[in-house]
Protein backbone atom coordinates (compact mmCIF):
# COMPACT_ATOMS: atom_id res chain seq x y z
CA UNK A 1 0.00 0.00 0.00
CA UNK A 2 2.96 2.35 0.96
CA UNK A 3 4.71 1.83 -2.58
CA UNK A 4 1.42 2.11 -4.33
CA UNK A 5 1.12 5.51 -2.97
CA UNK A 6 4.55 6.64 -3.23
CA UNK A 7 4.33 5.17 -7.06
CA UNK A 8 1.33 7.34 -7.00
CA UNK A 9 2.69 10.57 -5.76
CA UNK A 10 6.03 10.14 -8.33
CA UNK A 11 3.41 10.27 -11.34
CA UNK A 12 1.83 13.42 -9.87
CA UNK A 13 5.54 14.54 -9.34
CA UNK A 14 6.82 13.08 -13.15
CA UNK A 15 3.20 14.77 -14.76
CA UNK A 16 4.00 18.26 -13.09
CA UNK A 17 6.89 18.70 -14.55
CA UNK A 18 5.62 19.47 -17.91
CA UNK A 19 2.70 21.62 -17.02
CA UNK A 20 5.49 23.79 -15.26
CA UNK A 21 7.64 23.70 -18.38
CA UNK A 22 4.18 25.00 -20.18
CA UNK A 23 3.59 27.41 -17.65
CA UNK A 24 7.07 28.91 -17.78
CA UNK A 25 6.84 28.77 -21.63
CA UNK A 26 4.11 31.04 -21.65
CA UNK A 27 5.26 33.40 -18.82
CA UNK A 28 7.76 33.60 -21.34
CA UNK A 29 10.75 32.27 -18.84
CA UNK A 30 13.09 30.91 -20.77
CA UNK A 31 16.64 29.19 -20.10
CA UNK A 32 18.05 33.25 -21.28
CA UNK A 33 16.37 34.81 -18.36
CA UNK A 34 17.32 31.89 -15.95
CA UNK A 35 20.89 32.24 -17.04
CA UNK A 36 21.13 35.88 -16.54
CA UNK A 37 19.98 35.15 -12.96
CA UNK A 38 22.64 32.14 -12.90
CA UNK A 39 25.31 34.57 -14.33
CA UNK A 40 24.20 37.32 -11.21
CA UNK A 41 24.85 34.35 -8.90
CA UNK A 42 28.36 33.23 -10.52
CA UNK A 43 29.43 36.65 -10.43
CA UNK A 44 28.47 37.07 -6.94
CA UNK A 45 30.42 33.31 -6.26
CA UNK A 46 33.28 33.45 -8.16
CA UNK A 47 34.13 37.36 -9.00
CA UNK A 48 38.10 36.61 -9.80
CA UNK A 49 37.66 34.97 -12.78
CA UNK A 50 35.33 37.54 -14.80
CA UNK A 51 37.86 40.41 -13.50
CA UNK A 52 41.31 38.36 -14.36
CA UNK A 53 43.03 40.35 -17.28
CA UNK A 54 45.41 37.75 -18.42
CA UNK A 55 46.38 36.55 -20.97
CA UNK A 56 42.66 36.73 -22.88
CA UNK A 57 39.90 38.02 -20.96
CA UNK A 58 36.33 37.44 -20.77
CA UNK A 59 35.65 41.45 -21.60
CA UNK A 60 38.01 40.93 -24.45
CA UNK A 61 36.07 38.12 -25.94
CA UNK A 62 32.94 39.83 -25.00
CA UNK A 63 34.66 43.55 -26.94
CA UNK A 64 34.92 40.89 -30.17
CA UNK A 65 31.39 39.53 -29.74
CA UNK A 66 29.15 42.41 -29.89
CA UNK A 67 30.75 43.52 -32.86
CA UNK A 68 29.67 40.65 -34.75
CA UNK A 69 26.19 40.75 -32.83
CA UNK A 70 25.58 44.02 -34.86
CA UNK A 71 27.33 42.77 -38.10
CA UNK A 72 25.25 39.35 -38.11
CA UNK A 73 22.28 41.25 -37.30
CA UNK A 74 23.31 43.69 -40.38
CA UNK A 75 23.18 40.53 -42.69
CA UNK A 76 19.78 39.76 -41.97
CA UNK A 77 18.38 43.65 -42.47
CA UNK A 78 17.61 43.45 -46.26
CA UNK A 79 17.01 46.54 -47.82
CA UNK A 80 13.62 45.59 -48.62
CA UNK A 81 12.43 44.94 -45.54
CA UNK A 82 13.12 48.43 -44.51
CA UNK A 83 11.45 49.90 -47.87
CA UNK A 84 8.19 48.07 -47.05
CA UNK A 85 7.78 49.34 -44.07
CA UNK A 86 8.31 53.11 -44.88
CA UNK A 87 4.71 53.86 -45.72
CA UNK A 88 3.45 54.03 -42.00
CA UNK A 89 5.40 57.68 -41.06
CA UNK A 90 2.61 58.47 -38.87
CA UNK A 91 3.63 55.14 -36.87
CA UNK A 92 7.25 55.50 -36.62
CA UNK A 93 6.58 59.15 -35.93
CA UNK A 94 4.79 57.75 -32.58
CA UNK A 95 7.18 54.82 -31.70
CA UNK A 96 10.52 56.67 -31.92
CA UNK A 97 9.13 59.53 -29.67
CA UNK A 98 7.82 57.30 -27.26
CA UNK A 99 11.09 55.39 -27.27
CA UNK A 100 13.24 58.55 -27.47
CA UNK A 101 11.63 61.44 -25.78
CA UNK A 102 8.34 60.45 -23.73
CA UNK A 103 10.35 57.41 -22.09
CA UNK A 104 13.18 59.35 -20.91
CA UNK A 105 11.05 62.60 -19.73
CA UNK A 106 8.86 60.24 -18.00
CA UNK A 107 11.96 59.40 -16.02
CA UNK A 108 13.81 62.97 -15.73
CA UNK A 109 11.60 64.48 -12.96
CA UNK A 110 12.67 61.59 -10.18
CA UNK A 111 16.47 62.89 -10.90
CA UNK A 112 16.06 65.69 -8.37
CA UNK A 113 14.38 63.11 -5.31
CA UNK A 114 17.28 60.72 -6.09
CA UNK A 115 20.31 63.08 -6.31
CA UNK A 116 22.52 62.56 -3.38
CA UNK A 117 21.25 59.72 -1.96
CA UNK A 118 22.60 55.77 -2.20
CA UNK A 119 20.08 54.77 -4.31
CA UNK A 120 20.88 57.50 -7.36
CA UNK A 121 23.05 55.24 -8.87
CA UNK A 122 19.62 53.05 -9.58
CA UNK A 123 18.06 55.65 -11.11
CA UNK A 124 20.98 56.85 -13.18
CA UNK A 125 20.66 53.11 -14.55
CA UNK A 126 16.60 53.62 -14.74
CA UNK A 127 17.25 56.44 -16.88
CA UNK A 128 19.50 54.61 -18.95
CA UNK A 129 16.98 51.90 -19.46
CA UNK A 130 14.62 55.01 -20.40
CA UNK A 131 17.17 56.24 -23.32
CA UNK A 132 17.62 52.97 -24.74
CA UNK A 133 16.93 51.98 -27.92
CA UNK A 134 13.49 49.10 -28.60
CA UNK A 135 14.24 45.70 -28.87
CA UNK A 136 14.31 44.01 -32.32
CA UNK A 137 13.39 40.42 -32.55
CA UNK A 138 10.82 40.60 -29.57
CA UNK A 139 9.23 43.49 -30.58
CA UNK A 140 8.71 41.38 -33.49
CA UNK A 141 7.49 38.70 -32.66
CA UNK A 142 5.07 40.03 -30.19
CA UNK A 143 3.90 42.08 -32.67
CA UNK A 144 3.26 39.22 -34.95
CA UNK A 145 1.67 37.32 -32.49
CA UNK A 146 -0.70 39.98 -31.46
CA UNK A 147 -1.69 40.33 -35.71
CA UNK A 148 -0.07 43.78 -35.76
CA UNK A 149 1.66 45.26 -38.40
CA UNK A 150 5.17 42.89 -38.77
CA UNK A 151 6.83 45.31 -41.76
CA UNK A 152 6.36 48.43 -39.49
CA UNK A 153 7.48 46.70 -36.04
CA UNK A 154 11.08 45.44 -38.83
CA UNK A 155 11.35 49.16 -39.62
CA UNK A 156 10.88 50.59 -36.20
CA UNK A 157 12.85 48.18 -34.76
CA UNK A 158 15.57 48.58 -37.19
CA UNK A 159 15.64 52.31 -37.57
CA UNK A 160 15.72 52.44 -33.50
CA UNK A 161 18.47 50.13 -33.08
CA UNK A 162 20.60 52.56 -34.86
CA UNK A 163 19.30 55.94 -33.72
CA UNK A 164 20.15 54.47 -30.35
CA UNK A 165 23.99 54.57 -31.26
CA UNK A 166 23.51 58.19 -31.39
CA UNK A 167 20.68 59.20 -28.84
CA UNK A 168 21.48 57.41 -26.36
CA UNK A 169 25.11 58.76 -25.63
CA UNK A 170 23.16 61.93 -25.34
CA UNK A 171 20.99 61.42 -23.08
CA UNK A 172 23.46 60.24 -20.66
CA UNK A 173 25.60 62.86 -21.62
CA UNK A 174 23.50 65.14 -19.23
CA UNK A 175 25.22 62.84 -16.19
CA UNK A 176 28.12 62.13 -17.09
CA UNK A 177 29.76 64.66 -18.04
CA UNK A 178 29.54 66.01 -14.70
CA UNK A 179 30.00 62.76 -12.86
CA UNK A 180 32.61 61.10 -14.75
CA UNK A 181 35.55 62.80 -15.15
CA UNK A 182 36.64 60.99 -18.80
CA UNK A 183 33.25 60.75 -20.21
CA UNK A 184 33.62 62.45 -23.85
CA UNK A 185 30.46 62.29 -25.97
CA UNK A 186 32.74 62.65 -29.24
CA UNK A 187 34.90 59.53 -28.40
CA UNK A 188 32.05 57.82 -27.23
CA UNK A 189 30.30 58.19 -30.41
CA UNK A 190 33.63 57.33 -32.14
CA UNK A 191 33.46 53.63 -30.20
CA UNK A 192 29.94 53.10 -30.79
CA UNK A 193 30.16 53.90 -34.70
CA UNK A 194 33.02 51.32 -34.83
CA UNK A 195 31.61 48.54 -32.43
CA UNK A 196 28.39 49.23 -33.82
CA UNK A 197 27.18 50.74 -36.46
CA UNK A 198 30.31 50.01 -38.74
CA UNK A 199 29.29 46.09 -38.30
CA UNK A 200 25.28 46.51 -38.84
CA UNK A 201 26.46 48.82 -42.12
CA UNK A 202 28.50 46.01 -43.51
CA UNK A 203 26.22 43.24 -42.53
CA UNK A 204 23.72 44.98 -44.56
CA UNK A 205 25.83 45.51 -47.42
CA UNK A 206 26.80 41.56 -47.57
CA UNK A 207 22.77 40.79 -47.27
CA UNK A 208 22.52 40.28 -50.84
CA UNK A 209 25.41 37.32 -50.61
CA UNK A 210 25.58 35.91 -47.23
CA UNK A 211 21.82 36.78 -45.46
CA UNK A 212 19.82 33.82 -46.61
CA UNK A 213 22.89 32.29 -44.67
CA UNK A 214 22.07 34.40 -41.94
CA UNK A 215 18.45 33.50 -42.14
CA UNK A 216 18.65 30.10 -42.20
CA UNK A 217 20.90 29.80 -39.13
CA UNK A 218 18.68 32.81 -37.02
CA UNK A 219 18.65 30.45 -34.51
CA UNK A 220 21.89 29.63 -34.10
CA UNK A 221 23.11 33.59 -34.34
CA UNK A 222 20.55 34.36 -31.25
CA UNK A 223 22.13 31.24 -29.22
CA UNK A 224 25.49 33.71 -30.13
CA UNK A 225 24.17 37.03 -29.37
CA UNK A 226 23.02 35.70 -25.80
CA UNK A 227 26.36 33.87 -24.98
CA UNK A 228 27.49 37.31 -25.39
CA UNK A 229 25.45 39.00 -23.29
CA UNK A 230 25.57 36.50 -20.46
CA UNK A 231 29.69 36.89 -20.58
CA UNK A 232 29.43 41.18 -20.69
CA UNK A 233 26.88 40.46 -17.60
CA UNK A 234 28.91 38.34 -15.58
CA UNK A 235 32.15 40.30 -16.08
CA UNK A 236 30.14 43.43 -15.05
CA UNK A 237 28.58 42.38 -12.15
CA UNK A 238 32.14 40.45 -11.24
CA UNK A 239 33.83 43.75 -11.06
CA UNK A 240 30.90 45.41 -9.03
CA UNK A 241 30.79 42.27 -6.44
CA UNK A 242 34.88 42.43 -6.14
CA UNK A 243 34.38 46.39 -5.01
CA UNK A 244 31.37 45.78 -3.05
CA UNK A 245 29.59 47.87 -4.68
CA UNK A 246 26.35 46.61 -3.83
CA UNK A 247 26.85 46.90 0.13
CA UNK A 248 25.02 49.48 0.47
CA UNK A 249 21.39 48.55 -1.14
CA UNK A 250 18.92 46.39 0.13
CA UNK A 251 16.37 44.09 -0.61
CA UNK A 252 14.05 47.23 0.18
CA UNK A 253 15.56 48.74 -2.54
CA UNK A 254 15.85 46.54 -5.03
CA UNK A 255 12.25 45.27 -4.78
CA UNK A 256 11.29 48.94 -5.05
CA UNK A 257 13.39 49.27 -8.39
CA UNK A 258 11.13 46.07 -9.42
CA UNK A 259 7.97 47.70 -8.73
CA UNK A 260 9.57 50.92 -10.60
CA UNK A 261 10.33 49.34 -13.69
CA UNK A 262 6.51 47.71 -13.85
CA UNK A 263 4.73 50.76 -13.19
CA UNK A 264 7.29 52.26 -15.99
CA UNK A 265 6.34 49.35 -18.58
CA UNK A 266 2.33 49.58 -17.62
CA UNK A 267 2.91 53.35 -17.97
CA UNK A 268 4.03 53.69 -20.95
CA UNK A 269 1.80 50.97 -22.39
CA UNK A 270 -0.96 52.80 -21.37
CA UNK A 271 0.50 56.65 -22.75
CA UNK A 272 1.03 55.05 -26.18
CA UNK A 273 -2.26 53.42 -26.42
CA UNK A 274 -3.70 56.62 -25.93
CA UNK A 275 -1.90 58.00 -28.62
CA UNK A 276 -2.87 55.60 -30.74
CA UNK A 277 -5.96 55.90 -30.23
CA UNK A 278 -6.26 60.33 -30.07
CA UNK A 279 -3.90 59.52 -34.30
CA UNK A 280 -6.64 57.40 -35.31
CA UNK A 281 -4.48 53.90 -35.79
CA UNK A 282 -6.52 51.02 -36.97
CA UNK A 283 -6.30 47.78 -34.74
CA UNK A 284 -2.68 46.54 -36.35
CA UNK A 285 -0.86 49.82 -36.20
CA UNK A 286 -1.86 50.59 -32.43
CA UNK A 287 -0.34 46.59 -32.10
CA UNK A 288 2.76 47.92 -33.56
CA UNK A 289 3.19 51.13 -31.56
CA UNK A 290 2.60 49.82 -28.28
CA UNK A 291 4.76 46.37 -28.38
CA UNK A 292 7.69 48.94 -30.32
CA UNK A 293 7.25 51.79 -28.12
CA UNK A 294 7.20 49.89 -24.64
CA UNK A 295 9.97 47.73 -24.85
CA UNK A 296 13.66 47.92 -23.81
CA UNK A 297 16.85 46.43 -25.76
CA UNK A 298 18.97 44.48 -23.16
CA UNK A 299 21.86 43.76 -26.36
CA UNK A 300 22.04 47.78 -27.12
CA UNK A 301 21.83 47.88 -23.21
CA UNK A 302 25.28 45.75 -22.47
CA UNK A 303 26.97 46.60 -25.27
CA UNK A 304 26.78 50.75 -24.93
CA UNK A 305 27.52 49.99 -20.85
CA UNK A 306 31.12 48.63 -21.74
CA UNK A 307 31.81 52.37 -23.99
CA UNK A 308 29.61 54.78 -21.98
CA UNK A 309 30.64 53.86 -18.72
CA UNK A 310 34.44 53.85 -18.26
CA UNK A 311 34.02 52.89 -14.50
CA UNK A 312 33.71 48.92 -14.52
CA UNK A 313 33.23 48.87 -11.05
CA UNK A 314 29.53 50.54 -11.45
CA UNK A 315 28.70 48.94 -14.79
CA UNK A 316 26.76 45.86 -12.74
CA UNK A 317 24.76 48.30 -11.03
CA UNK A 318 24.10 50.19 -13.99
CA UNK A 319 22.57 47.07 -16.05
CA UNK A 320 20.92 45.95 -12.89
CA UNK A 321 17.23 47.84 -14.31
CA UNK A 322 17.49 46.85 -17.67
CA UNK A 323 18.01 43.29 -16.71
CA UNK A 324 14.88 43.84 -14.44
CA UNK A 325 13.07 45.67 -16.99
CA UNK A 326 13.99 43.23 -19.78
CA UNK A 327 12.07 40.44 -18.02
CA UNK A 328 9.49 42.03 -16.94
CA UNK A 329 8.70 43.61 -20.28
CA UNK A 330 8.82 39.71 -21.71
CA UNK A 331 6.34 38.30 -18.99
CA UNK A 332 4.00 41.11 -19.92
CA UNK A 333 4.37 42.03 -23.34
CA UNK A 334 4.07 38.10 -23.75
CA UNK A 335 0.64 37.67 -21.87
CA UNK A 336 -1.21 40.94 -23.56
CA UNK A 337 0.19 39.87 -27.09
CA UNK A 338 -1.52 36.18 -26.50
CA UNK A 339 -4.79 38.00 -24.59
CA UNK A 340 -4.91 39.92 -28.14
CA UNK A 341 -4.54 37.65 -30.68
CA UNK A 342 -7.27 35.69 -28.83
CA UNK A 343 -9.50 38.37 -28.66
CA UNK A 344 -8.75 39.07 -32.77
CA UNK A 345 -9.56 35.12 -33.00
CA UNK A 346 -12.86 35.47 -31.42
CA UNK A 347 -13.61 38.84 -33.01
CA UNK A 348 -12.70 37.40 -36.76
CA UNK A 349 -15.04 34.36 -36.26
CA UNK A 350 -17.73 36.65 -34.97
CA UNK A 351 -18.01 38.56 -38.20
Amino acid sequence: MKNELQEQEVRKAVGLVPRIGALAARASLDWFLLALIGMIGLAYLWPSIGIDRAPLSLGDIANYGLSLIFFFYGLRLSPEKLRVGLSSWKLHTVVQLSTFVLFPLLVLPLHAYFKGSSAEMLWLGAFYVAALPSTVSSSVVMVSIAGGNIPAAIFNASVSSILGIFITPLWMGLFLTASVEEFNIWQVLGKLILQVLLPVVLGILLNSRWGDFAEQNRKRLRYFDQSIILIIVYTSFCESFARDMFSSYSWVDLTLLGACMVGLFFLMYSLITLISRLMGFNREDKKTAVFCGSKKSLVHGTVMSKVLFPDANIVGIILLPIMVYHALQLLAASMIAQSMARKAGVEVKGE
